[in-house]
């Protein structure tokens, strides 16, 4: 998910009475629910590199245990460079350095748990395994999470500085409402993925051998949905509310393209093209006024498509 998410996430913990648990416990949420995106500097490696980084070993068991020590060793050193300096806040609480490793541990697990939500994909046994595993459940960005819990962190903070006992309840209410989004969100998509399914066994005559639900920003009770089997790609479309509970299948069925190129040979010329091969769930190849591209269906869609692109030069 996108980091405002999970500081969000790390926030509303905090406002769930959590933060009352040590000093620096909001920041230390806060920090940790975000900590595991420390390879986003694999970006700087320019191209499509990030791709085959991103999502990995930060995101993997062996950080799980290690970035939250980590994470608590600075915050209590900031601790004691603010006390020296006669600048830490009087009302701070003291530090309970149990219940901030725990904290530390709290926001870091929330991290690959939100990031397993969409269809981008992570790596959550990193450095043991690299498969890629998918949620398939929450679009990337999703406003309605960003709603539920910004309008439950304002409310609690509102209450709390009031002096009210409830302030925790917000925090507590969208908490619960949002399990339960994520829970519709994730039958929705297997329903999709089931349905189409068999329109395509029954429009081709065999079953897809993938089939994927793309989750949409806003309307979430809707799926773009992508099938790939024996050398083929197509599309279609579910919603809940379009009548029938079917999928319409796009008139765009075609191959994949994969098969005519020796990728073995463009990987070991091209470090974009291994790392995207490496990435890719739904690879598929589009020639385009003389180039060759190599794309992937979950990212086709318009202001984010040709970010998830490679020019590849195929041998002759």
């Amino acid at each position: 998910m996108d980091n405002l998410t999970h500081s969000l996430a790390g926030a509303v913990l905090g406002q769930m009475g959590l933060k009352k648990k040590t000093g620096l416990g909001m920041a230390t949420l806060i920090i940790a629910a975000n900590i595991p995106d420390i390879d986003a500097l694999a970006t700087l490696l320019g191209g499509h590199q990030h791709l085959a980084i991103r999502r990995g070993i930060t995101h993997g068991p062996l950080a799980v245990l290690v970035l939250p020590v980590l994470l608590t060793g600075i915050m209590i050193a900031f601790d004691r460079w603010q006390a020296r300096r006669g600048k830490r806040p009087p009302d701070r609480l003291s530090l309970r350095k149990g219940w901030l490793l725990a904290l530390a541990y709290i926001g870091t697990l929330s991290h690959p748990a939100l990031d397993y939500l969409n269809n981008y994909g992570i790596r959550l046994l990193e450095p043991f395994s690299d498969r890629w595993v998918y949620g398939d459940t929450l679009f990337i960005i999703d406003v309605w999470v960003w709603a539920a819990l910004g309008i439950a962190l304002w409310l609690s903070i509102w209450r709390e500085r009031s002096g009210r006992d409830d302030w925790r309840l917000p925090a507590i209410a969208a908490f619960a409402i949002v399990l339960a989004y994520i829970g519709a969100n994730g039958l929705i998509s297997n329903r999709a993925e089931h349905l189409t399914s068999q329109q395509v066994a029954e429009v081709r005559g065999q079953p897809a051998e993938l089939v994927v639900a793309n989750n949409l920003p806003i309307t979430f009770w809707a799926r773009d949905m992508h099938w790939r089997g024996q050398g083929e790609i197509g599309s279609g479309y579910f919603t809940l509310f379009g009548g029938e509970d079917v999928v319409t299948l796009n008139d765009d069925t075609r191959p994949d393209g994969m098969a005519e190129i020796d990728w073995s040979t463009v990987s070991a010329d091209n470090p974009d093209a291994r790392a995207y091969l490496f990435w890719a769930r739904m690879p598929f190849v589009e020639r385009r006024e003389g180039r060759v591209l190599l794309r992937d269906q979950r990212f086709t869609f318009d202001g984010i498509g040709d970010r998830f692109t490679v020019d590849v030069t195929v041998p002759e």
